[in-house]
């Protein structure tokens, strides 16, 4: 890999634009969800999205956007071992985008999250961003204690779902 294929990079990741041959690493992605991630947001019981439907995504991806996923690299052996990066939201403000990011769980608990988080707030004060927002399931308490410590603070905001969890939100000015 180059570094022209880079957006942004940390000591053990490289974070760079989806290619058509990262599509399985997406789908396991998908796979690998917490039952309690809503139904949309999980492969169906039909098995969308199929990796055809997810490497047709990629191949309709704007490749110079600054509010993108980016694939997360591993630097040591080039393999694709999650995302991060920021998508558009209805929480604030159009230029106020949402970090988000997945990891592989075979990855879990080594700090990739919070490095690559860190690598892509640095990349949204590059692009201008004024202020970053996130939404997480009360549940999910690793990806809570990422956005802590990339400096997130926890709104007053809660949307209360029985069924999947509360999502809280979260805000970073910067």
């Amino acid at each position: 890999m180059t570094d022209d294929d880079a957006v942004a990079e940390t000591e053990r990741l490289v974070l760079r634009r989806w290619r058509v041959a990262d599509a399985a690493v997406q789908r396991t992605l998908w796979a690998e969800r917490d039952p309690r991630t809503p139904a949309h947001r999980r492969l169906s019981s039909d098995g969308h999205p199929t990796l055809e439907e997810l490497e047709d995504r990629i191949r309709h991806e704007s490749p110079g956007a600054t509010v993108a996923l980016l694939a997360a690299v591993r630097r040591t052996d080039g393999a694709v071992v999650g995302y991060a990066g920021l998508i558009r939201n209805d929480h604030g403000e159009p230029d106020e985008p949402e970090i988000a990011y997945e990891f592989l769980r075979a990855e879990w608990g080594r700090g990739l999250a919070t490095e690559a988080c860190g690598a892509v707030v640095d990349w949204a004060r590059r692009t201008r961003h004024r202020r970053l927002w996130a939404t997480v399931r009360e549940w999910n308490t690793a990806s809570r204690r990422v956005l802590d410590k990339v400096g997130f603070a926890e709104t007053t905001r809660v949307d209360r779902d029985a069924a999947h969890g509360d999502t809280l939100y979260y805000r970073l000015d910067l």
